[in-house]
Formats: C-alpha cells, structure tokens, sequence
C-alpha cells in the first residue's frame, strides 16, 4: 500500500504551475463523444480520474491518445455498449456518459457512478432532467438504463444548482430537437469551459455561466479543440499552503476570479498576497485572525476548499467557525486533525476550530480526495513526521503533488510498504 510521508515545518518558496481543472475535465471528455470526429482537450491533468475516463471511451471503441497534456479522441467508430460496475465505481464523473450517450444513441446502461464518500449525492436531478427531455428510465439493482425513441427541447427547473445535473442536462440536450432552458443553473467556470467545447463542435448553448441556460438541439456535432481551464481548487489549495509555510511562493497559471472568495477570506485573515497576470504570490504571516466560513455554491466559497482550509484555521489567533452547506458528511477530516493535536469539535455540519494549535505529525488517513488535501497541507506544518494512508484519493485529483510540493522545499515522499517489506 502506497503511502505520503511529510517531514513538516519547512519553509517553501519557489513556484508552483496549476494543472488543468479535475473537474472540467472529467465532463469534457465524455462531452467529446457527442462529436462525429475527432476532439482535442490541451492542457489534460494527468490524474487517475483522467485514465478512468479514458478506460471508458476505449471501451466505447473511441481511438484516443493522451501525451504532453494534449488528449485526442476520435469517435468515428464509437459503439455503445454497457458501461460496467468496474469502471463506473472509479469515480463519480462517470455519469456523464449518461447524458452524452442519451444525446448520440437515445440509449445508455451505466452502473451507479462511485467518487468519494462526502455525503448524500443522488442523481435525482438528472434523471428528471432527462426524463422532462422525453427519456425514459429503468434502475435493475445498481444499473441505470435510460431509453429514448427522441429527445425534445423542454423547461428544466433545478431545485438546487447541482453542477453535475446541470452539465449532465446540457449534455442531452445538445442534440435534442428544440430548444431547451435549465432554470436555477449551476454557475461554476467548468460548466462554462464544458459549453465553450459544445459549442466549438457545433452546439447552441448560451448563458452558460449564469443561472438560465438556453441550448438550441442540433443534428450533428463535429471536430473542435479546448484548453483546460486551470484547477481552481488546485490553486485553492496550493494559496492555503502558501498562507501556511510559503515565503514568497509563486503559484502561475491561476485564474483569480476563479478562487476569489477564498482571496477574500484570506484578507480577512490577515495574509498577504500580491496578484499579476495568472500569478499570485503568497507569504505566510506572523499571526493569523478567526474567520467565519460558510461553503456554497460557486460565486461562494467552494466546498472543496473546506477541508483543505480546516488546516489553516487551526492556526488562527482565536475561534474560527465552518460551515458546510453542500454535502452532510464532509468530516472525514477532523479525527485526524484531532490526532494531530487540532483543537476542533464538530457540531452536525459545522466545524469550530480553536487555535492556534501546534500540530504533531502521526499517522493519518485520507478519507476521500478533499480530506487528503487536508492532511497534506496540516503535515506540511506538523512537527515530526506525518504518514498519510489511503493516497489514491489525493492522487485522483492533484497532479504530481508530491513533485510540486518537493520542488518547491517541502520534505515529502511516496512510499510503498509491500516493496519496503520485500
């Protein structure tokens, strides 16, 4: 079993490029199947969500090659067939096969999507979003069938602004006749980079990036090509370091409106940063002031940086308070910090953090992709040691962090046991 070890407390500076987006494109590729020829998608993060997917279009009998970053997928002899539990298990983005199937086949059989272990995330919404399109739906066990003689342009109301529904809808009705409008969208830029693919190969989609979608059904979708847009919550994650142990820590190829709420709260806190084209540069201050942190819906603050954050807050000068309002069970976390030395409590779905705390390097578990994160930035803090178990949650989502973070002065490393054993 592979592990992280940090040694912590090291001071790092230097500069940090920010990959592609995980979850742009983890849309994007099964989006490229609506195409009748060949998709390009530059600046491709090479992480295990990103080889999954790919699994999954070679399954479909879609030729690809993935190198330097730059994914091609040509779909000129794609067949539809049953994605298996295998597969869709892998991670929780296989469900948007659903919706780029149902748009080409009028036919998808996919098993239950798998991902992290965050809480309740059903996919109610997209079923009644295909469902209004004029799709039918079958669930045998853990398989979902959905069936459709044709797909018609309809009013789609989301009672929440569900990202993965809003894209998944997109994608049906992209080739769907009629118009149709998704009401109370989700509004975060990967939706936005998804539409801007959609419609370099063809599609009529507009107001992606507010809350009405309009998408106007086409017959055919053809050849396009899309940059990545950066990870903003790998750059999140990147700037808390940076408020953490930086000195003068470069982190390029930033968007900053993307990550502009947690720029907010780090003000807030007292930490300075210094922002340039696609450039932020971060030091960590003395002293940290509590802040009050409420996770919501993008423009807000991201629920995937509240873990990462957790950490950081253990070293404010007083109570600092999180709430998380997405998901109910994103506490995979706090134990470990506990362990650590943190003094944090949670109360149903709010985290109260006392600190600061001196944080002792032990050995922690990350529990899914976002609570590894947290234990990564808290041992890059820790005094001692820190050995970080159940990492394949990390790498799904971080590019080479082990290699970013080494380059730029932090002590951490991969293990692997069984071969330390031999």
């Amino acid at each position: 079993m592979r592990k992280i070890v940090i040694n912590g407390q090291k001071e790092l500076t230097g500069e940090i490029k920010i990959s592609g987006a995980k979850n742009s494109v983890v849309a994007l590729i099964p989006a490229a199947i609506l195409s009748d020829d060949k998709v390009t998608l530059y600046n491709v993060p090479d992480i295990s969500d990103t080889r999954s997917l790919i699994d999954i279009i070679n399954l479909l009998k879609c030729e690809s090659s993935y190198t330097d970053e730059t994914l091609v997928i040509d779909t000129k002899n794609i067949q539809n067939t049953l994605i298996p539990e295998s597969l869709s298990k892998k991670l929780r983005a296989s469900y948007y096969f659903m919706g780029a199937l149902l748009a080409k086949f009028h036919y998808a059989e996919i098993y239950f999507p798998g991902g992290c272990n965050i809480g309740s995330r059903p996919i109610d919404f997209h079923i009644k979003g295909f469902e209004k399109l004029g799709a039918k739906v079958e669930i045998e066990g853990n398989k979902y069938i959905f069936r459709a003689e044709k797909l018609k342009g309809a009013r789609i109301y989301l009672d929440f602004a569900s990202v993965g529904a809003t894209i998944n809808i997109m994608l049906a009705a992209c080739k769907a006749e009629g118009t149709t409008y998704i009401s109370n969208a989700a509004k975060e830029p990967e939706i936005v980079n998804i539409a801007t693919l959609l419609n370099n190969m063809g599609a009529r989609i507009s107001g992606a990036g507010t809350s009405e979608i309009r998408i106007e059904g086409v017959e055919h979708l053809h050849s396009a090509v899309i940059d990545v847009i950066p990870d903003r919550i790998e750059a999140g994650t990147y700037t808390i370091i940076g408020a953490l142990c930086g000195k003068d820590l470069k982190i390029t190829g930033i968007i900053e409106d993307h990550i502009d709420a947690l720029l907010s709260k780090l003000k807030e806190m007292g930490v300075e940063y210094k922002c340039t084209i696609n450039t932020l540069t971060i030091s960590a201050p003395k002293e940290y002031k509590p802040v009050n942190i409420r996770t919501l819906v993008f423009p807000g603050f991201p629920t995937d940086l509240g873990q990462p954050m957790c950490a950081l807050l253990t070293q404010t000068n007083g109570v600092s308070i999180l709430e998380e309002t997405i998901y109910e069970n994103r506490i995979g976390h706090i134990k470990y910090l506990q362990k650590m030395g943190a003094h944090v409590r949670q109360e149903n779905r709010t985290s109260i953090i006392i600190g600061p705390s001196k944080l002792k390097g032990t050995e922690v578990e990350a529990t899914d992709l976002r609570a590894g994160a947290c234990m990564v930035t808290a041992g890059l803090i820790a005094e001692g040691t820190t050995t970080i178990d159940n990492i394949e949650h990390i790498l799904r989502g971080y590019e080479n962090i082990v290699e970013k973070l080494t380059n730029v002065g932090a002590d951490i490393k991969i293990i692997d046991d069984e071969i330390d054993k031999k």
